[in-house]
């Protein structure tokens, strides 16, 4: 068959270790023979980053902006064993958290299901997708440790040097903590767009939830700016595709979603998120099942596996040592952004491609083929542990029929 055309490039930021190794092989087998594959190629693998002083980075994030779509694989973000292991000059920042500046984008997790693999909350029987606003609260905040017998205030000068004083709390007979955190209106409206917009996209319920009733300023502010967007911007259009948004309390939240079948996406706040996501990630089964879309206000979007650079794979790799790595997560990403820009470049066959590659990746695990860490979760009779090569292949195969 000829291959399938492409008008528009993808950015393709290439990553780090084990599965820097997994995207050649996706690419090789399952992506060059069928698609006329177009990317403008970033790298950023560590020692690169290193190499330019991380400006690759941010030349991959405004490639994204320019071209729209962008795929990326997983990086490392660097702590102090990783400045010895590879020189580095400095202590690089996360690539996600750069890029997720640039792009003013909010993050989507959703867990792939498959047959085989019941979730530990037996009712989800369709995915829950997370979407996690990335930015301010405990990850920007100020803190302190405080001696007893201190007053301790918040105070906010306005522009015109006006000072408005609120009492935190006086340590009378004992030390303490205090801590303050920050938000702002812009970011939090970025965040309820692109909330609306990807549920828009995928036509699926939107909840969101904080704790207005204790924070009456803070988390009321964010349902206030939710609220005020919806009514405004997207109520007609929510209607008009038959999808609700919806509000409620976090603790709520928490227990319509283990009460629910799934099939939402669910909005959180920055520590809300960060912890919900790895909670509906482990109770579906497995990280590595796991997609991850950062989508800008804008509509500009960014597919990733939600999964690291499986180092200790890749130590197993470099000694020549077969590994059983799962490619799945990261094979979703190409699958996401394919099928994106087909959708944007109006190229059906794109499109339908990502929809059957994804289809011939469920199948080959439903009929028992899967790596070592599916193996172990999978209650199918009959399956096989293959390993990272074979598994491709195997996809391949189902692919193939397909087509």
């Amino acid at each position: 068959m000829a291959k399938i055309p492409m008008t528009t490039p993808l950015v393709e930021m290439d990553g780090d270790e084990m599965t820097r190794i997994i995207w050649k092989m996706i690419k090789d087998i399952l992506l060059i023979p069928y698609v006329d594959l177009k990317t403008e190629y970033y790298d950023l693998g560590l020692e690169y980053r290193n190499e330019t002083n991380d400006q690759v980075t941010f030349d991959s994030a405004e490639a994204t902006k320019k071209y729209g779509v962008a795929v990326k694989c997983a990086t490392i973000t660097p702590n102090a064993a990783r400045m010895t292991e590879y020189n580095l000059k400095e202590m690089w920042k996360s690539p996600n958290g750069t890029i997720r500046a640039i792009l003013d984008g909010t993050v989507f997790r959703t867990p792939i299901i498959v047959k085989g693999i019941t979730p530990y909350i037996p009712t989800w029987a369709k995915p829950i997708t997370i979407a996690r606003h990335a930015y301010g609260d405990v990850y920007k905040n100020t803190e302190m440790q405080v001696k007893e017998g201190s007053k301790c205030e918040l105070v906010c000068t306005d522009a015109n040097g006006v000072e408005t004083r609120s009492v935190i709390h006086d340590f009378d007979g004992t030390d303490g903590i205090i801590q303050g955190l920050h938000n702002t209106d812009k970011s939090i409206a970025s965040f309820a767009r692109s909330c609306f917009n990807f549920a828009l996209d995928t036509k699926q319920d939107l909840w969101f939830a904080t704790k207005d009733t204790i924070s009456k300023k803070y988390d009321h502010r964010f349902k206030d700016i939710f609220a005020e967007i919806f009514e405004a911007e997207y109520k007609e259009k929510f209607d008009a595709a038959g999808i609700e948004y919806f509000y409620t309390l976090i603790d709520d939240a928490v227990a319509r979603v283990v009460r629910s079948e799934g099939g939402y996406i669910w909005a959180c706040k920055n520590y809300d998120g960060d912890v919900m996501s790895d909670m509906v990630a482990t109770a579906y089964g497995s990280l590595a099942m796991m997609t991850s879309v950062l989508v800008s206000p804008e509509g500009v979007y960014e597919y990733e596996a939600a999964h690291g650079t499986v180092q200790r794979h890749y130590y197993k790799h470099l000694k020549g040592e077969t590994t059983s790595t799962n490619s799945v997560a990261t094979l979703f990403a190409w699958t996401g952004a394919l099928r994106k820009r087909g959708e944007l470049d109006g190229i059906s066959e794109l499109s339908a491609f990502a929809d059957k590659l994804e289809q011939a990746t469920i199948t080959t695990i439903e009929e028992g083929v899967m790596t070592g860490d599916l193996y172990l979760l999978s209650n199918l009779e009959n399956k096989k542990k293959v390993d990272t090569e074979t598994f491709l292949r195997e996809v391949a195969v189902r692919l193939e029929k397909l087509l």
